[in-house]
């Protein structure tokens, strides 16, 4: 009999997928808008010179040579990696001719900059792919800010569909798609009346056109595919790039973080140029999870929060002990370093705010509230105007100078409700708050002793960290040459920190705070993850704004310089921080659980509390397990309960005065003098272990 052979499937293209109704009339003006682009874009140019970063000079044509040629004709292999440009620090699209003889950068996804256009070019491929699923309507999508990938939210309609982890491998395909394509990323100029009619299927791109572009002014859109977005950029050359995708969650949340606006999915991706960065982020995730500060905070008895309050979290007796032994850490390097603490009230009349220019600036997030007088008052979101009024009420020399005033006090801020995340984000918070007013001559000496405290303080948590200096943004107050004069200081005190420490420091220009340059510092954990807690901002106007004044001589008043520092940040972010640094297994100096102690029957618990008596004296945090359980089964529960140490006590301990020693890692150090063993708990405490 003749065998039947079956016919192999041959696997075809993907149906095609039918765009949006809108996509049809954005793309309709999109073309006949690029075609004119086109049309009157030069042919020919003058010729330009290019500096690149190490001195050498490169000749090319205004309106017509691209970064991306300057990458070639310095290396194939930096061409193929490149990201992303920066043209006289501003970011700039490898694929946009050049317009005049500049300074040119280029990055690859190893560094900030080429990491941050990878993912804002990624979170588009998803924004597509998204639109092609869903016929939503896209809001924002941007790079997330710990530096760990991007997000996209959708409006989803009236019915408010919902999106599925289910969804993610059709997503993920359809990305694939898209990569293969190697659609290109091509950059419109429109005026803000052509971006109101590309979008104005769009009411939250109608709403960002109305709000960010001003009348007369141009903006920007970019299209990959069949998505165009409003967008100022800059993105990769094309999606080609991207080698790997991956979606790793999704959720609800606000447009705008405003529980009063539209509701909107959210998906979160990260990618990569290659798969073993992926897989390596992937693992980390995992760790990540797994750490999460708010599942060790309720399996640790540590912390919750109630819907009573809202972003202000309840410290249960052993998360008051890492909280309150953070302070206390602050607070005895203030005594060596010089600085006063002071004690500020927590409401103060809204004139103060109008006075430092808060409540003009900063009124939607504070908690505001009219007194039976019919004032208006305001709960501090921040300590600084406080200790402007501290320094004004005595009349002050040079002599006075520099004053470090550190203030632990509550902080408030109304946050929106779907911001709240844990301990990341909350309303009520404590910060190491520190306001240094010291003439000008001293910042450089004041600026270079708060990097060297922070780094005392980032060692001890075991963090590395990065340091840019932010320059004088577009929109600033002030003179100029003061400003110079103060970034001058600054460059040379990072110059001489990093010198020292045998670190990098980059120059970011344009992004100081209105009032003054300022050290943005990023830590890294062990994770991989970076976060902004510590801070050193200089800051000219509110000594203006509050009239702050020191002599001089007899003859000259001068108008102090305000630092304002911070290390640790908000107390309660940097308790999620350590937590899921360490995953819940809390170095000794910082543990709400130090020493478990375990008789192995009932006959040694009396010596067993002797022995904790001594240990407590000492400052430890120590607990006795008196339970019915066998000895290894209590040995065992101190262990998941992640106690340092471990102290069996049986008959020869108990006759010798001894301690059997254990560590929560299994490793058997055996019996000693309760006397060593505090010793050795005293080593391990100096060395923050």
């Amino acid at each position: 009999m003749q065998k039947r052979t079956r016919k192999k499937k041959t696997k075809g293209p993907p149906p095609p997928v039918k765009l949006p109704d809108f996509a049809d009339h954005r793309i309709k003006i999109w073309e006949e808008l690029w075609k004119k682009q086109c049309e009157s874009a030069p042919v020919d140019g003058p010729e330009i010179k290019i500096t690149l970063p190490n001195g050498s000079v490169m000749e090319g044509k205004a309106f017509i040579t691209t970064p991306l040629e300057i990458a070639k004709k310095i290396s194939i292999g930096l061409a193929k990696a490149a990201t992303v440009a920066e043209v006289d620090g501003k970011p700039w699209d490898l694929t946009r001719p050049l317009e005049k003889d500049c300074n040119l950068k280029i990055f690859k996804f190893d560094s900030d900059e080429g990491s941050y256009a990878f993912w804002h070019s990624s979170a588009h491929m998803l924004g597509e792919a998204m639109e092609l699923k869903y016929g939503c309507n896209l809001t924002i999508g941007p790079p997330t800010s710990d530096g760990a990938g991007f997000y996209y939210d959708a409006f989803m309609g009236g019915e408010l569909k919902k999106i599925s982890e289910k969804d993610f491998k059709e997503l993920e395909s359809m990305i694939k798609s898209i990569i293969k394509e190697k659609q290109p990323f091509q950059r419109l100029v429109l005026t803000k009346e052509q971006a109101l009619e590309m979008f104005k299927f769009n009411k939250f791109k109608q709403i960002l056109i109305t709000e960010k572009v001003k009348e007369g002014e141009m903006t920007t859109a970019y299209r990959c595919g069949p998505l165009i977005d409003l967008c100022t950029g800059p993105h990769i050359p094309n999606t080609g790039l991207v080698k790997a995708f991956a979606l790793t969650k999704n959720s609800a949340a606000y447009w705008k973080g405003d529980a009063k606006n539209d509701s909107v999915q959210r998906i979160y991706g990260v990618s990569f140029p290659d798969k073993k960065s992926l897989k390596e982020h992937m693992r980390l995730l995992k760790e990540a999870a797994e750490n999460d500060h708010r599942k060790i905070g309720k399996e640790q008895r540590l912390f919750f929060f109630h819907p009573m309050s809202p972003g202000s979290c309840f410290f249960l007796p052993h998360g008051a002990r890492i909280y309150n032994k953070l302070i206390s850490f602050i607070r005895g390097c203030y005594r060596e370093r010089g600085f006063s603490e002071v004690v500020t009230p927590n409401i103060y009349n809204c004139d103060l705010w109008k006075t430092s220019g808060h409540y003009q600036n900063y009124r939607e997030d504070m908690f505001l509230f009219e007194t039976v007088d019919k004032d208006e008052y305001g709960m501090k979101p921040m300590n600084c105007p406080g200790h402007c009024l501290m320094f004004k009420h005595e009349s002050r020399s040079y002599k006075d100078l520099p004053m470090r005033l550190a203030d632990f006090g509550v902080l408030h801020r109304n946050e929106a409700s779907g911001s709240l995340t844990g301990l990341t984000r909350v309303r009520r918070f404590q910060q190491d708050d520190a306001h240094i007013f010291c003439a000008k001559d001293q910042i450089f000496s004041e600026v270079k002793s708060a990097l060297e405290f922070m780094k005392y303080v980032y060692d001890a948590m075991g963090f590395t960290f990065h340091l840019k200096l932010s320059t004088r943004p577009d929109k600033y107050v002030g003179d100029v040459q003061v400003w110079d004069e103060a970034e001058k200081e600054l460059g040379k005190c990072l110059e001489s920190f990093c010198s020292e420490n045998k670190m990098k420091w980059e120059l970011n220009p344009g992004d100081g705070a209105f009032y003054g340059p300022k050290i943005d510092i990023q830590l890294e954990d062990a994770l991989k993850r970076r976060h902004q807690c510590a801070t050193v901002q200089l800051d000219f106007q509110l000594p203006i704004r509050f009239g702050l004044k020191f002599r001089r001589t007899n003859e000259l008043m001068e108008e102090p310089v305000i630092v304002h520092r911070a290390i640790l940040g908000s107390v309660e972010r940097m308790f999620a921080i350590l937590c899921e640094q360490w995953g819940g297994k809390w170095p000794l100096w910082l543990s709400p659980r130090q020493v478990a102690i375990v008789p192995v029957a009932e006959a040694f618990n009396e010596y067993g509390e002797r022995v904790a008596r001594q240990l407590r004296n000492a400052g430890y945090y120590v607990d006795v397990d008196k339970g019915n359980n066998q000895f290894k089964k209590k040995v065992r529960n101190a262990v998941i309960a992640k106690y340092n140490y471990i102290l069996v006590l049986g008959p020869k301990e108990q006759e010798k005065k001894m301690v059997n020693i254990r560590t929560r890692e299994g490793k058997v150090l055996g019996m000693e003098a309760i006397s060593v063993f505090l010793d050795m708990l005293a080593e391990d405490v100096a060395a923050f272990k």
